[in-house]
């Protein structure tokens, strides 16, 4: 397991709940070091699969190094895993996991842009071929489309300032320290690095359009997990959690239940256990960026 890439939050407990047929197919959504994909594989038995899905380089070398004809890397966007699934399982997976967010490779490179402890060039892609760079989005957004970033994918509360800050500014701002400079006046005193890793999340979703590929994500498990199958999902901030708990808890995205004209709930998956999954305290000794960390586990209807 490439430790160094990546610790892999939650393991044995995503694991034990996804994997329920050892010959079944599976879907790894986030293989990033493969800490995840490795312990599903070392479950399944000769009939069993493994399809795992990144769009990230790095992860895309790691995979390189795992020699099993039962695993398959696919080199994309999780967003189109109802394309390749589809094609590929005609009969559908009996579960699919989901490691959300970024990795510890990705936040402690400096030159990704994914944090903002030290200096390096503003990017946040996570497919570095394609897409817009956070410096990108900072000089060609408006006002409005700001402010929609930091107001829904960072919470902040003085968004208005600092989009003003930002749209004001005459300097460069194409690396991590140019961007600091920017806002400083912005920046509460006596929390810095959280209102930065607010900043920062906030502007990383938007380049990456992590809300709009989890949106699909949870719309296409339905039609991609068998009955009894598993969707689990471990997520890392409010936004990702809140809209994970509204699909399994109503089978919409705005959490709201509906019912036919017979009262028969659309509700495709059971959310069990009702509660969110954390990291136990031995896990939050061993790796502390797992403390935010919740898991929710669908079972797809009969």
């Amino acid at each position: 397991m490439n430790t160094a890439y990546h610790i892999p939050v939650l393991l044995k407990p995503s694991v034990d709940a996804l994997v329920t047929n050892p010959n079944g197919v599976y879907v790894d959504v986030t293989f990033g070091g493969g800490g995840h994909s490795r312990e599903i594989l070392s479950r399944l038995g000769p009939q069993g699969k493994l399809y795992s899905f990144d769009k990230d380089q790095h992860a895309v070398q790691n995979a390189t190094a795992i020699n099993d004809d039962r695993f398959t890397l696919i080199n994309h966007n999780f967003r189109y895993i109802k394309s390749f699934i589809s094609q590929l399982e005609p009969e559908g997976v009996d579960g699919v996991l989901g490691d959300l967010g970024i990795s510890s490779f990705q936040i402690d490179h400096n030159d990704r842009g994914f944090a903002h402890r030290a200096d390096g060039p503003l990017d946040m892609r996570m497919d570095q071929q394609s897409g817009k760079t956070a410096a990108e989005i900072l000089k060609k957004y408006s006002e409005k489309e700001l402010l929609h970033v930091f107001n829904n994918y960072g919470e902040i509360k003085n968004a208005y300032k600092l989009v003003k800050t930002i749209k004001a500014y005459n300097g460069p701002l194409n690396t991590v320290d140019e961007f600091k400079q920017c806002i400083d006046i912005c920046i509460p005193k006596g929390e810095p690095a959280k209102y930065l890793s607010q900043v920062f999340q906030a502007l990383r979703i938007e380049v990456n359009q992590e809300m709009k590929d989890l949106q699909t994500l949870l719309l296409d498990s339905e039609h991609l997990i068998k009955a009894e199958g598993k969707l689990v999902l471990i997520s890392y901030h409010s936004l990702e959690d809140r809209l994970v708990k509204n699909y399994l808890n109503s089978g919409n995205l705005d959490g709201k239940k509906q019912t036919d004209m017979y009262g028969w709930s659309s509700q495709p998956f059971d959310c069990k256990p009702s509660k969110a999954i954390t990291p136990n305290d031995e896990e939050l000794q061993l790796n502390k960026r797992s403390r935010s960390a919740k898991m929710r586990i669908g079972v797809r209807k009969s």
